[in-house]
């Protein structure tokens, strides 16, 4: 995933020029942008988390369209899935209580909980689910999120207020995987939204306090400012132990930082290595390592195409030649990498789903892994045709063009910076050159769905489940000639790897699933289309004087805690004193971290930012 940046930090940047913030200095800027949030937010009463919201932020509030880790984590806050995922991946309830299948495996049928009701009163029913699956089935613009996941549907019916019903074309061994929270389906509130599907790819969904159900209410949200939720304390599976829930969006990891040691904020997740390391030990700070189901990769676009096969966009047409994109992946040194942007809290990359699910580990066999090989990647070029000019830069056989590519990175990453910087060395030393795009987020994104790019830094994460990210992959994910319907990752499409997509999801053996995985694993691999740099480990920090229990599982002996999922940490955090003591309770100190979009420190400006998000995340 690609991340973008918003544009509020020039209007912001001006107001504060012109009321002679930034001459007054840091306490000056804060004490006014504390004030401005807590106007726009007005002070509640009881305790509040606070805690920066994901960096890749929010795309849309809209569930059927957005793809931003921000707004997925919001998603699963508000809106309930059939089934929920426990921290070891298995699943378990959450709408549905118990569920069977039929003898063919063709037919499940879901028993959903009689008695509960949208945050507006309505009753929550077995309708609701069968109407957004429907939805999903039967309209492209709602299935530009998540219709890989219901590709096998046949039918989806609704007996009764207490009954789901779901064919499946072929038998789907990840049914259980399709709606969970965050990774999964919403289950959205049909008598709001049927109103709104004649007009779906521009409704906003942003009618506060948002009708849903989950452990928490989104009661206000303001665009690349923050997010409000409050408690739902009748949540079927547990009350969140907090009241509020404050999700300030933070244009840096640097800036959401300083707002931590400030006592500003509670907790940040996915902090860089160095932030890690110089917060190990400090008093009131709790910095943990976990594992993570992530990986950052460059995109390598192979010639953007849409479904109907029209090509577009205007990527070099030297990466379609396969020989380029293996020579790029041998010109890469991934351990370097690990070592010099991660200080070593990783590992290089190879397959295309992350190591922490242990189900789904592939490595490529033995003589086949694209290392570290300058010697190989210039002999692989050579081979091909590609012969170096008078300057070093070799020249397309095919266009007699010097082999020049865009490498688009996120302009408020200092980790893109940093690839990208070791990446032009690399490549130039096997005779490409690069043309380092520092660009934002919305432009990064722009680019890749029209194909306008060549290479793009992309990161992404996954769930216990891998469907939704081997989805991405196939072809049912191109866009459609009108640009609709699609989140293709790197408008790869290859029927061989989509016939496996879905032997996958009918392999109910799980030995047997893992197998067909590894195989389109190593298609991937081979295709170099994502080119997996690395997967960095989860690094987190939470202040141990507001927040206890937000940590789940037990520590390896190595000191890494299993991976961790939000949706239950923030159900499970508590306050580490009563009510009013601290910094925790009501909106104390929830200003700053929210409005706070400029902050100085060390002398200097510091801009906050910010998919999963650039420097995490996807």
């Amino acid at each position: 995933m690609v991340v973008r940046e918003s544009r509020r930090i020039r209007a912001v940047l001006a107001a504060a020029c012109v009321s002679g913030l930034l001459l007054a200095g840091p306490a000056a800027l804060i004490t006014a942008t504390s004030a401005a949030a807590d106007s726009s937010t007005s002070a509640t009463s009881g305790t509040t988390l606070r805690a920066a919201m994901d960096s890749s932020g929010v795309d849309t509030l809209n569930p059927f369209l957005a793809y931003f880790d921000g707004a997925l984590g919001i998603f699963g806050d508000v809106y309930p899935a059939l089934n929920s995922v426990s921290a070891d991946g298995t699943s378990g309830p959450y709408l549905a209580s118990s569920w069977t299948t039929s003898a063919d495996k063709l037919t499940w049928t879901f028993k959903i909980r009689s008695g509960l009701t949208w945050s507006d009163g309505q009753p929550l029913t077995a309708e609701d689910a069968a109407w957004t699956f429907n939805l999903i089935m039967t309209n492209s613009t709602a299935a530009t999120a998540n219709g890989s996941l219901v590709s096998n549907f046949a039918s989806v019916s609704a007996p009764d207020a207490t009954t789901l019903v779901i064919t499946t074309k072929v038998p789907q061994a990840n049914m259980l995987s399709v709606s969970v929270p965050v990774t999964g389906i919403p289950i959205v509130p049909k008598h709001i939204w049927e109103q709104h599907t004649g007009d779906l790819k521009n409704f906003k969904n942003d009618s506060y306090p948002l009708v849903g159900y989950g452990p928490w209410q989104l009661t206000d949200y303001k665009p690349d400012q923050y997010a409000k939720l409050d408690a739902n304390k009748t949540f079927v599976l547990g009350a969140p132990k907090f009241d509020h829930l404050i999700e300030p969006v933070y244009k840096t990891q640097d800036a959401a930082v300083a707002a931590l040691r400030s006592g500003q904020l509670d907790f940040v997740s996915t902090i860089n290595p160095t932030q890690y390391q110089a917060l190990r030990g400090q008093q009131n700070l709790d910095s943990f390592d976990a594992a993570y189901h992530h990986w950052v990769a460059v995109e390598m676009n192979p010639g953007a195409k849409t479904r109907s096969g029209k090509a577009i966009g205007t990527g070099n047409p030297a990466l379609a030649d396969p020989a380029v994109r293996t020579a790029i992946a041998l010109a890469t040194d991934k351990k370097t990498l690990v070592t010099k942007v991660i200080n070593g809290l990783g590992e290089p990359g190879a397959g295309y789903l992350p190591p922490a699910w242990k189900q789904w580990a592939w490595t490529p066999p033995a003589g086949e892994a694209l290392d570290y090989d300058p010697a190989k990647a210039n002999a692989t070029l050579d081979t091909a045709g590609y012969t170096k000019g008078s300057d070093g830069i070799r020249i397309d056989p095919k266009t007699h063009k010097p082999l020049e590519l865009r490498l688009g990175i996120h302009s408020d990453s200092a980790r893109d910076t940093a690839i990208s910087t070791y990446m032009s060395g690399w490549l130039a030393a096997v005779g490409i050159k690069v043309d380092i795009q520092s660009l934002s987020m919305s432009k990064l994104n722009d680019n890749l769905a029209k194909g306008d790019w060549d290479l793009l830094m992309d990161s992404w994460s996954t769930g216990a489940d891998p469907t939704y990210l081997l989805g991405i992959q196939t072809c049912a994910t191109l866009p459609m000639d009108d640009g609709t319907g699609g989140n293709t990752d790197a408008f790869y499409c290859n029927p061989e790897f989509d016939k496996l997509f879905q032997q996958q999801q009918t392999a109910f053996d799980p030995a047997q699933r893992s197998q067909i995985v590894g195989q389109m694993q190593d298609i991937l691999y081979k295709a170099n289309s994502d080119l997996i740099l690395y997967y960095d480990n989860q690094l987190n920090v939470v202040r141990t004087d507001t927040v206890k229990n937000l940590a789940a599982g037990t520590a390896d002996a190595n000191g890494m805690l299993p991976a961790q999922a939000l949706f239950w940490d923030y159900i499970n955090a508590a306050p580490a004193k009563a009510a009013g003591s601290s910094s925790s309770s009501g909106a104390v100190g929830w200003g700053v971290g929210a409005a706070a979009v400029v902050l100085l420190a060390a002398g200097g400006l510091v801009i906050r930012r910010r998919r999963s998000n650039s420097d995490e995340r996807e």
